[in-house]
This record gives C-alpha cells, sequence and structure tokens, in this order.
C-alpha cells in the first residue's frame, strides 16, 4: 500500500525508474548506487557513487553493446578504451548484476590477469545486488548460502564466479564471460611466456566453460600487438569498430575508443582530435602520458608496437618539422594499392614526399590510407597529384597497381614510375634503413595520420601492418637511384614546370639518380 507521505507524481517517476531498470542496462545504471572503493579497508564498507541521472556518453554506448551481445547467440564484444575510462566498472561490475537479477539460473564468469583483482571486481558487483535499489528492482537479494567475493549467488538462482585468468578456472559452466584486463602490465605483455599462457588460459580454461551459445564480453587496454585480442583480430584489423570477423571464426562487435580520435568512423561521432570523456578528463592529465611514445600509442590511443622499434628506430626520427621548409618544392608520390583491384579489405596507402635543393632529406608531407574500391582508388591518385603536380607518381607493379598504372599511363599524362619489388619486405626495409638512420627521413611533430603511421613504421615487422611502411621504402629505394635528369613526355596537364626542373636539375649533391617514363624499375 502507498504511503501518505509520498506524491503521486514522485511513485510515477519510482514506477518509470523501475521498469527501466529492468529493461535495459543504462536504465539499471541510471537506477542503482554504485561501489567505488571501501572505507576504512572493510571490505563490506563501500563508498558508493551517487545515482546517474545520465551517463558518459561511452558509458552508454558500452552497455548497449553489452546487452547486445549478451541476447546475441554466441555474442561477442571486444572493447579498448584508455585506463580510468570506467570501463570495468560498467562491464564486469554492472552489467553482470544486471542480465542474474533479471534472469533466474543466469551464471557469469569473470576472469582478470590476477585473482585478486577478479575479486576486488566481485566484491563489487555482489555490494550492488545488496544495495536497496536493486532488490527494488528485481527482489532477489544475495543467497546466504554462497557469497564469497569472487563466489556467490542470487535467491533467484543466478551465479556469479571470478577468478584469475592464469590460476585455472573450475567450476560450473557459464552462460557468458566477462574478460577483463587479461594483461597486467608491460612487464607480462613483453613476455612471450606469458601472452601464450593467456592464450591457452582463453582457449583451455574459459571458453571450454561456456554453455552452447554463451556470449564472451572482453575488455581491455592494448598492451602489445600481440595480446588476447591481437590474436583473436584479423589480421588486417586497422583500428576501426563493428561488427568484424575474427580468426576464430566467430563475428565480433568491436568498438575501439582511443583518447584522442583518429578516425572518420569513432563509434561516439567524434571529430578527429577530439579527446574523450571531457566532462572528467583535462589536458592536464593526458599531457604526462603524451610523452610516452609506446605507453601513449598502446594504452591510450589502442595502437600498440613495440618499444624501440625493430628495423626503424624512434630516435633516428627525434626531430621532427612543423612547417616543410620552401625550398623543397619537388614533390613525389608513393601508393601501395589494395592486393586485388577493386578489393576493399586490405587498404591501399600513398606516401607524399617533398625534397629540394638545401634540405638534406626527404619530409613525409601526408599519408593517405584507407580501404577503397579501384574507382576510388584511382580517383584519389588523380586528386593528390592535381594538387601536388608530383614529377613522379611511384606504383608497386603488382595486382591491382598493375591495372592502374596501365590505365593512368594510357589516359593521363601523369608521370607513373612502375616499380617492381625486389626481394620481401624486411630486406627492402633493411636496405633503405641506414637511410632513415641517417636522419633523411622527416617526419611532421603533428598530423593526423601521425600515430598510426609511427605504430606500424617503428613496429615493423612486428607491427599488425606494413602497408605505410612498403610505400615509404618504395620511395626510399627509388630516391637512391634518382639523377638530375627527368624525362617526361606526353600533352596535358604539365607534371613540372620549368622553374621546379631547374630546381631539381642543382641538386647533383643530392644523391638522387634517374626517372623517366621508359626506365621504371631503375636502382631495383
Amino acid at each position: 500500500m502507498q504511503s501518505s507521505n509520498v506524491s503521486r507524481p514522485a511513485a510515477a517517476r519510482e514506477l518509470i525508474r523501475r521498469r527501466r531498470g529492468r529493461e535495459s542496462l543504462v536504465g539499471y545504471a541510471q537506477s542503482i548506487d554504485i561501489p567505488g572503493k571501501p572505507l576504512d579497508d572493510d571490505p563490506d564498507a563501500w563508498l558508493f557513487h551517487p545515482v546517474e541521472t545520465s551517463l558518459a556518453a561511452h558509458h552508454a554506448l558500452l552497455l548497449n553493446a553489452v546487452q547486445r551481445t549478451a541476447a546475441r547467440r554466441y555474442g561477442r564484444l571486444m572493447v579498448f578504451m584508455p585506463p580510468g575510462s570506467a570501463k570495468s566498472t560498467y562491464l564486469t561490475v554492472v552489467s553482470p548484476s544486471w542480465l542474474m537479477g533479471r534472469q533466474p539460473d543466469m551464471r557469469v564468469i569473470l576472469a582478470s590477469y590476477g585473482s585478486d583483482l577478479a575479486r576486488r571486481l566481485g566484491r563489487r558487483a555482489r555490494q550492488v545486488v545488496r544495495s536497496p535499489g536493486f532488490a527494488a528492482l528485481f527482489g532477489c537479494p544475495l543467497s546466504t548460502s554462497t557469497n564469497a567475493a569472487d563466489e556467490w549467488a542470487l535467491t533467484n538462482g543466478s551465479e556469479y564466479l571470478a577468478g584469475g585468468i592464469l590460476s585455472g578456472i573450475t567450476g560450473n559452466r557459464a552462460h557468458g564471460l566477462f574478460i577483463d584486463d587479461p594483461i597486467k602490465g608491460r612487464e607480462q605483455a613483453d613476455s612471450k611466456t606469458i601472452r601464450d599462457k593467456t592464450w591457452e588460459a582463453y582457449n583451455d580454461d574459459l571458453t571450454t566453460r561456456l554453455i552452447p551459445g554463451g556470449f564472451i564480453c572482453l575488455v581491455q587496454t592494448r598492451w602489445h600487438e600481440d595480446d588476447l585480442a591481437g590474436r583473436l583480430l584479423p589480421a588486417n584489423y586497422s583500428g576501426e569498430s563493428g561488427v568484424i570477423r575474427c580468426k576464430d571464426g566467430r563475428d565480433w562487435e568491436v568498438i575501439n575508443l582511443p583518447a584522442q580520435c583518429e578516425r572518420g568512423d569513432d563509434p561516439l561521432g567524434r571529430p578527429i582530435g577530439e579527446m574523450l570523456w571531457r566532462e572528467w578528463f583535462d589536458e592536464e592529465h593526458w599531457a604526462p602520458f603524451r610523452k610516452q611514445s609506446r605507453t601513449w600509442a598502446a594504452l591510450f590511443q589502442q595502437r600498440p608496437r613495440p618499444d624501440e622499434g625493430v628495423i626503424f628506430k624512434d630516435a633516428w626520427c627525434g626531430v621532427r618539422y612543423n612547417v616543410i621548409p620552401d625550398g623543397a618544392r619537388v614533390s613525389v608520390h608513393s601508393w601501395d594499392t589494395a592486393q586485388k583491384e577493386k578489393q576493399i579489405n586490405d587498404p591501399s596507402v600513398g606516401a607524399m614526399f617533398q625534397f629540394g635543393r638545401g634540405n638534406p632529406g626527404y619530409f613525409l608531407r601526408e599519408v593517405y590510407r584507407d580501404r577503397v574500391d579501384y574507382p576510388t582508388l584511382r580517383r584519389k591518385v588523380i586528386a593528390y597529384a592535381e594538387r601536388d603536380r608530383p614529377i613522379a607518381i611511384l606504383i608497386e607493379d603488382k595486382s591491382s597497381g598493375q591495372s592502374l598504372i596501365q590505365e593512368l599511363r594510357s589516359t593521363t599524362s601523369l608521370p607513373v614510375i612502375a616499380i617492381e619489388p625486389k626481394g620481401d619486405k624486411v630486406f627492402r626495409a633493411m636496405e633503405v634503413s641506414s637511410m632513415v638512420e641517417a636522419g633523411l627521413l622527416h617526419l611532421p611533430a603533428v598530423a593526423d595520420w601521425l600515430v598510426d603511421f609511427e605504430g606500424e613504421f617503428f613496429g615493423f615487422p612486428l607491427a599488425t601492418h606494413d602497408d605505410q611502411v612498403d610505400s615509404v621504402t618504395q620511395f626510399l629505394r627509388w630516391a637512391r637511384s634518382f639523377s638530375t635528369k627527368i624525362d617526361f613526355a606526353g600533352a596535358g596537364m604539365p607534371r613540372v614546370t620549368a622553374e621546379l626542373l631547374q630546381a631539381v636539375r642543382e641538386t647533383d649533391s643530392g644523391g638522387w639518380g634517374s626517372v623517366g617514363r621508359g626506365s621504371d624499375t631503375a636502382g631495383f
């Protein structure tokens, strides 16, 4: 019976709150008090966050994705967010308790890098179900028969089990598996032994506990390119979000939210350059991490790569340019196209270089990288050429590149040079590594494409992709044999102005070689 001191509007609001809390994870997160940390070292006395009337955009995005995943047979979710973004709270504390209260006999397993962390997360989830808000929603309190921090149950038959991923999780089978940060830190991430053991535990101890059709939610920061997520993601993964067919044959929904937006398809719709959770994180928070290139790329931008590089070292490109010098007016484009014509699964890459007299070395002005069909690629090559008026357009003479070379030569007067690659990718990179070590490759201090490029270039050959490396090494190998004699032919759009041609002719000391429409493979 409704108390006389409760108004009708208040009672109506409470009924709406409860209905929303039962229907959706977002509504549930707005209806409960979320435990933060224990008070006075008492594990059962918690500081609670107040009920949230609204959620941060990335929290709502995550909760909606978990709800979709749990409802889908063999649902799979992979989430990458920077440290401190509260991903663990909403994925491993809030989400399991909602599923367990909503569905009787729901059994979930939480696994993390260590038993201590798993126990802490389990304790927080247990505190949620002890709260008045949870009882008002579902009416199924904590069972008194099993209520340890890492193993507890509700009176509706739902069960929760938590443990370290390497400790060997045993017990009942589960409808859902939550994995929170399977790698503890840099030392573990750099250990192939630990990575192998984590992978074996995932396959042997965790996935085998799932009931047929069960779901998996994995949330982590990307410590290493060969971490658990890296072993699941396809070889051509390049940071996109969406439904992705992974190496295990399953379709995973991937949510990749770097600290600073780098892509036009950001799942939050952020413009490139916008930071995550600006209501909470200010620039002063991010500043010290930006100075640690590997940490920033991996933990914050979710683009892991080896620390010091393997073939190309970060320090070799330590001095960055802010503005390309006026004298560096000679432009050359280098293209590495997708493997097959009209193929959109592999990216095509164009690297735009500038150089000139009085400015030793080569300035990487821009990198274009995208998965596009053949007609779009052709338009991109022409558009960049119209913008820069390059003296040479290098295109790898294989697969879709062959068709592109033939079409551009027959329909335009662009200075297309077919490059036949010799040797494998590592051999070609090693051949020009001394040029990079000598400081001849100049990178910008700031660019939208820079973090992605650095992750691939300095991580080669251990990084996931190598398309950008191919386009750069192709240019550097060509540049070694470039001379002052330039032959070009064809009517139509002029490729080299008289002033530019004179500037190129005056660069005998630059160590460049010869270019010609009929000398496509000089120096290879």
